[in-house]
């Protein structure tokens, strides 16, 4: 019987059991090992769109729910190819930094093959996630800051992203599922965190893109030669090993700020880059190892002269400075590195 030759009670029904089966599919897409709820729209229609919204629950952020977007490359519904993985931090900047058409304009130029993009919504309180953390001994490496301790739930953070998200994320959808096949992006704060991500689970993430890093984040910040001595992405360097399969690629912009704490002419955003990548020496001997002493090939002026095959990459983007414009033209640069048709 067609709509039209229905009695009221019989489309009222109807409609009551197509919200049952929507609510069912809720419900089923809900008891994952994420413990994750999809918003309210049809999943099927977000895929066929290329975007996915979901909010996912994690006990270490209760009640907090965490947001994030699953972008969908070309193709996605069409056939059973597996895609590798891309997860940003700083989700909510992904409109502001082109995301989509970045990949679209590098899709139309076959300059990359097809990627599945995670972008992770920040957290409330952006400073507590986004740090470092040693894994060893589960614990948050917390840093001092004019705006107060950085990362105190960088450890939470960390193990939910790389123990919950990416296995709920491999279940749901056709992921190819090898730390090769996984890279973690993010700038400034949210870059520091990514770096964090690659160098603690290295086994999980083979890739890392970090835009204007927070390296300056310190254990002792009483005057500025102990901020260069307690740096603690360079002690995480120093006191570590070479993790054999992990790439880095970074970038920062020459006129990110003016600060000089070392007096050596090259601004501290730039300065604390160059140091972890090719270690640190102050005026009265003291070091710390950076990259390049752990055994990684080292490319410091990619600008110039570009290379995908060193271990930890150095991008310098003339004029750049602190915000998503900058980063914005940083992207296409990355996604070209990570991605590259060969």
């Amino acid at each position: 019987m067609g709509a039209a030759g229905m009695s009221r009670r019989d489309r009222m029904l109807r409609q009551l059991a197509v919200l049952l089966w929507l609510g069912a599919t809720v419900a089923a897409s809900a008891s994952t090992p994420a413990r994750t709820s999809v918003l309210s729209r049809d999943v099927a229609a977000a895929k066929a769109a290329g975007a996915v919204h979901l909010q996912l629950d994690a006990a270490a952020f209760a009640p907090e729910k965490i947001r994030l977007t699953v972008y969908l490359p070309p193709g996605y519904q069409r056939g059973a190819r597996r895609y590798p993985v891309l997860y940003a931090n700083d989700g909510q900047d992904m409109a502001a930094v082109g995301l989509q058409p970045t990949l679209a304009q590098l899709y139309r130029e076959h300059a990359i093959e097809p990627v599945i993009v995670v972008a992770i919504d920040m957290l409330a309180d952006r400073a507590s996630g986004y740090g470092l953390s040693d894994r060893a001994t589960a614990r948050s490496l917390v840093g001092g800051s004019v705006i107060g301790p950085i990362g105190t739930r960088a450890q939470e953070y960390s193990v939910w992203l790389a123990t919950s998200l990416v296995p709920y994320i491999d279940e749901h959808y056709r992921t190819r599922r090898s730390p090769a096949d996984r890279a973690m992006l993010g700038w400034s704060l949210g870059a520091l965190n990514a770096f964090n991500l690659g160098w603690q689970y290295p086994d999980v993430f083979g890739r890392v893109g970090a835009f204007s890093p927070s390296f300056w984040l310190a254990a002792d910040r009483t005057s500025a030669s102990t901020v260069q001595r307690t740096r603690l992405a360079q002690a995480m360097v120093d006191h570590g090993t070479r993790r054999s399969s992990l790439k880095l690629w970074f970038a920062v912009g020459t006129a990110e700020e003016t600060k000089d704490r070392d007096g050596d002419g090259i601004n501290d955003t730039v300065d604390d880059v160059q140091d972890l990548l090719q270690g640190y020496r102050g005026a009265d001997g003291f070091r710390l190892r950076g990259l390049k002493q752990l055994g990684y090939t080292v490319d410091m002026n990619a600008a110039k002269h570009p290379s995908r095959h060193a271990d930890a990459t150095l991008f310098l983007l003339p004029g750049g400075v602190h915000n998503q414009a900058s980063w914005k033209r940083m992207l296409p640069l990355f996604l070209r590195w990570a991605y590259g048709r060969h």
